[in-house]
């Protein structure tokens, strides 16, 4: 059996890898258009923070490290055509100084082509010194401009934007945050919880412009500026577009594979609509486990999981992909923030009725040296099913929301959770955890909801009592 992945990313490698875990004799290659494999774009904003020392060391496998597996890993080559109907795929190459085009036969095909920059349609984002940020190539072109700036504006105030934000400042530049919206972090945070990030990374001397799009970038050849929304222009010296990707989706066109509203469309088996083509990762579409919608889910995380499922299935082992949660963490200075499931804001956007449970605690017994601030917000429906949750502290908040992903998962209600056993000892916990404090927030909240609705119940049914008399 032959499988050909394209794709050198989290997914298609770990397709690859798993499909050899199960399977000794599969004739497996991988193809990628990027010099690097086997890292994660994640790691780049730590580089430039300084916390990792140099772009090599987050370069965890090379091309011979596969091939002593017997999976061939192909680089800077560029596939070209999928024919489907022959199950060939043709693809570019570079020897010397010619460009070789050859072909592959498969049995199975993997897309797993990710996601590619979104350049926002504007005047001067092709200037020298404005830079997208995706590869280890962009890392290094961005560092090395950085160390000859003094200022820069950083678009998009998502996760890798407010990384890349905090990498730049530590490197000794004055750093803008520009977001259109008029929040930062907006589709994983409530407003109110993204305001304690914001005002965070503001003390830290990184200014934040929200509500207000970019409107144009300025200079000859080379960046100068950037004008917005309402004409004012900031001079800077550079540019970074952290705006977001967009699915890869050219490779399934190709194929003839169906597309969904933003990305291709799989079964819960990773399969597309053509039978012996799969997908995974950042260019396929998911189903949201708590609305039942289709969503994306572009996560490292997610991508390594939709493998394993790809994998099973391939060799013959039945295996299904679950309804993502969208659970994430992320880092910015010594500020820790995650989240899963749903945000209130999102929640009613597909029609669901909420409350929201919060509290406000430590992350240590309260006479414990080094105890720091944890903010919790916890989401629930008016049946007390809790379907999401947003955390903010400077240490363990990965294992909270990992906590909560499972409480989501199995449906518990904010009653139960509030009755849960939780570990104590002061210099790793409150007595009460701060979830714990949270949830019991939420039920007194739908408490008194329910009171509410059962006194107007019982005020109608007096009022109604009276008008009969």
């Amino acid at each position: 059996m032959k499988v050909v992945v394209i794709g050198g990313g989290a997914g298609g490698l770990s397709t690859a890898s798993n499909i050899r875990k199960y399977d000794e004799n599969v004739e497996i290659t991988v193809i990628t258009r990027d010099e690097h494999i086997a890292y994660s774009p994640c790691a780049i904003p730590y580089v430039l923070c300084g916390d990792v020392d140099c772009f090599e060391n987050i370069i965890m496998h090379e091309p011979e490290d596969y091939l002593e597996r017997n999976i061939d890993v192909i680089i800077q080559a560029e596939v070209v055509e999928v024919k489907e109907a022959e199950n060939t795929i043709k693809y570019h190459l570079q020897e010397g100084r010619n460009d070789v085009e050859k072909e592959l036969k498969y049995d199975y095909l993997v897309i797993a082509t990710g996601g590619s920059p979104f350049i926002p349609p504007m005047e001067g984002c092709y200037l020298d010194g404005v830079f997208k940020i995706r590869t280890i190539k962009d890392g290094k072109q961005i560092m090395r401009w950085a160390e000859k700036s003094k200022k820069a504006i950083v678009v998009g105030a998502g996760l890798i934007g407010l990384e890349i934000a905090f990498g730049l400042k530590n490197m000794g530049l004055d750093v803008t945050v520009t977001e259109m919206l008029p929040q930062i972090v907006p589709r994983s945070l409530d407003p109110d919880m993204a305001k304690i990030v914001q005002n965070y990374i503001e003390k830290k001397g990184i200014n934040v412009i929200l509500g207000t799009p970019i409107e144009k970038i300025t200079g000859e050849t080379q960046v100068e500026g950037a004008i917005f929304g309402d004409e004012e222009e900031i001079r800077t010296d550079m540019v970074i577009l952290a705006t977001g990707v967009r699915p890869e989706t050219t490779m399934a066109k190709m194929a003839g594979c169906d597309l969904g509203r933003w990305a291709i469309e799989v079964n819960e088996k990773m399969q597309t609509s053509v039978p012996n083509i799969y997908a995974v990762g950042d260019c396929v579409e998911v189903y949201d486990a708590i609305t039942g919608h289709n969503t994306q889910s572009p996560l490292g995380s997610t991508a390594v999981r939709q493998a394993k499922i790809a994998a099973r299935n391939i060799v013959g082992i039945d295996a299904k992909f679950n309804p993502v949660l969208n659970s994430m963490v992320s880092q910015v200075g010594n500020l820790e923030f995650g989240a899963v499931g749903l945000t209130k804001t999102s929640a009613l956007q597909n029609g669901i009725k909420v409350i929201s449970g919060k509290s406000k605690a430590l992350t240590k017994a309260r006479y414990y040296p080094g105890a720091k601030r944890i903010d919790v917000k916890m989401i629930c429906d008016i049946k007390g099913r809790i379907i999401g949750c947003q955390i903010i502290a400077e240490e363990r908040v990965a294992e909270r929301v990992d906590t909560m992903s499972l409480a989501i998962a199995q449906e518990m209600t904010c009653s139960e959770l509030a009755n849960t056993e939780f570990s104590y000892a002061p210099p790793v916990s409150m007595v009460i955890d701060p979830i714990i404090l949270a949830a019991e927030d939420a039920c007194a909240k739908l408490q008194r909801m329910h009171k509410r609705k059962e006194n107007k119940k019982d005020s109608n049914h007096n009022i109604s009592n009276n008008l009969k008399s």
